[in-house]
């Protein structure tokens, strides 16, 4: 598969591929095509540009996303994979230009630890290239043991685009990585940020902004891995703005609107406070995703201001409440850029050190166990391993933290982290799994870095001991 061609595919006229059939077809599957915003021409029957693609999925319920190449009625007839003739139907939306010409579809009144297969019907005729099959989470509460997942992850994916990257060695690459990640077959893939990357020209305007997501969710082998997994995901500065971005960004209102059309998560903040964090579970693992972007100072403010915040106050307080109500095996924090690196000279929390210590302190005071950190953002992956203090002369469990990065973007040499655990940096494109397995005590999570030929580089199993539980 390599890297994306240097020279764009020469395109058809809108009129002729809209009466194009076959071929325009498989020119969506390349990822070539392009559309202008202003199209009030329908789509063909049956063709979608992107999708569909699930987000959020529930034991009664699921979201999936879909996008057309021009207005359309959309809908999914779904059945069980086991009763095909017991369809039925999502209502119908209709795309359109000032939606970017997306669907939100739900599932409704689903069975638990069901197989569905959903077909797309686009100005009604099926997309019958695009069959998905949608699980439904089972109930094992007050039942059976937690199930064995599969979580998946990884950051950065830069598809290039000669027109707009900058001159010199193309900076994306490793294109391949999106088959072995499908093969995985996971149960959730958790995007960690810098899911796309802005480039300067598109930030000058919500209209580019809208193209670059148009363009990279057009790219083929994204497209077939995200139609073969869950998704969910935060964003980190290149999906949210221009390079470092923080809370004064001109955009930000168009960023977050872009976010939530293209991701199907379970919420977007919370009550009047916003932003893209949330929480989702999967088996015995509850998934903390925070916004490090939408409340940030800027990184010049002195590290010694008490006002300097990553996070803020009230996502903060959402998170020290929702960490008190889990009652999850695995409580799994992720953020775009790395919490427990000291020698992140860049954008991690060290660079917020008030903040972090007012967080890790609670953190201790209430010796909650079950922790684990995902980030993503510094071109590396890394396994760390922060030690804590005694309190109240008691010694807490460290803090892991698992990075994860890049998917496409140009590797990154890495640095002097002294809480990295040796073996685990990886200078390579590269996805990481989370694999919770066992039942009772012997109930684990193994964390794996792999290549992008999908070869194991290493693998780390922490107990529930390692993690606090006695």
């Amino acid at each position: 598969m390599g890297a994306a061609p240097q020279t764009p595919p020469r395109l058809p006229t809108r009129r002729s591929f809209l009466r194009g059939g076959l071929a325009a077809s498989a020119l969506l599957a390349t990822g070539g095509w392009t559309f202008p915003a202003a199209w009030a021409e329908p789509a063909p029957p049956g063709t979608l540009f992107a999708g569909p693609m699930q987000g959020y999925v529930a034991a009664r319920s699921a979201v999936v996303w879909l996008q057309t190449p021009g207005a359309a009625e959309v809908a999914l007839e779904y059945a069980p994979v086991d009763q095909p003739g017991n369809k039925k139907r999502t209502a119908s939306q209709r795309t359109d230009a000032a939606g970017q010409f997306c669907a939100h579809l739900v599932l409704d009144d689903l069975n638990p630890g069901v197989n569905y297969v959903a077909v797309a019907l686009v100005n009604g005729q099926p997309a019958a290239d695009r069959v998905i099959t949608v699980r439904t989470q089972p109930i094992w509460q007050f039942r059976n043991p937690p199930p064995d997942v599969t979580l998946i992850t990884g950051s950065c994916a830069y598809i290039n685009d000669p027109a707009f990257d900058r001159p010199g060695k193309p900076y994306g690459g490793g294109y391949e990585i999106y088959g072995p990640m499908t093969a995985e077959r996971a149960d959730l893939m958790i995007w960690l940020g810098d899911n796309l990357y802005y480039r300067e020209a598109d930030t000058q305007s919500p209209e580019g902004m809208a193209l670059r997501y148009r363009q990279t969710r057009g790219f083929a082998p994204l497209d077939a891995f995200l139609r073969s997994t869950p998704q969910v995901a935060i964003w980190d500065d290149h999906d949210y703005g221009p390079n470092d971005s923080d809370s004064s960004f001109e955009f930000k209102s168009a960023a977050l609107d872009l976010f939530q059309t293209y991701w199907a998560n379970p919420t977007y903040g919370v009550g009047s406070v916003a932003g893209v964090f949330t929480k989702t579970s999967i088996a015995d693992a509850d998934i903390f995703l925070l916004d490090n972007r939408w409340w940030r100072s800027a990184d010049a403010t002195s590290p010694g201001e008490r006002g300097k915040v990553m996070f803020g106050p009230a996502q903060i307080r959402w998170l020290k409440n929702a960490l008190l109500f889990s009652r999850a095996k695995f409580k799994i924090v992720a953020a775009g850029g790395q919490f427990f690196n000291e020698d992140d000279a860049y954008e991690g929390w060290n660079q917020f050190p008030i903040e972090r210590a007012e967080f890790t302190g609670w953190l201790q005071q209430y010796r909650i166990p079950g922790l684990v950190f995902l980030s993503g953002d510094r071109h590396i992956t890394e396994l760390i391993r922060a030690p804590r203090p005694a309190y109240s002369g008691k010694h807490d469990y460290p803090l892991w933290e698992f990075t994860s990065s890049p998917l496409n973007s140009g590797p990154a040499r890495g640095d002097g982290n002294p809480n990295r655990v040796p073996g685990t940096l990886v200078t390579e494109r590269n996805y990481g799994l989370l694999k919770l397995r066992g039942e009772g005590k012997s109930r684990s999570l193994e964390l794996v870095t792999k290549s992008a030929e999908g070869k194991v580089l290493w693998s780390h199993t922490l107990s529930l001991s390692d993690l606090g539980w006695s």
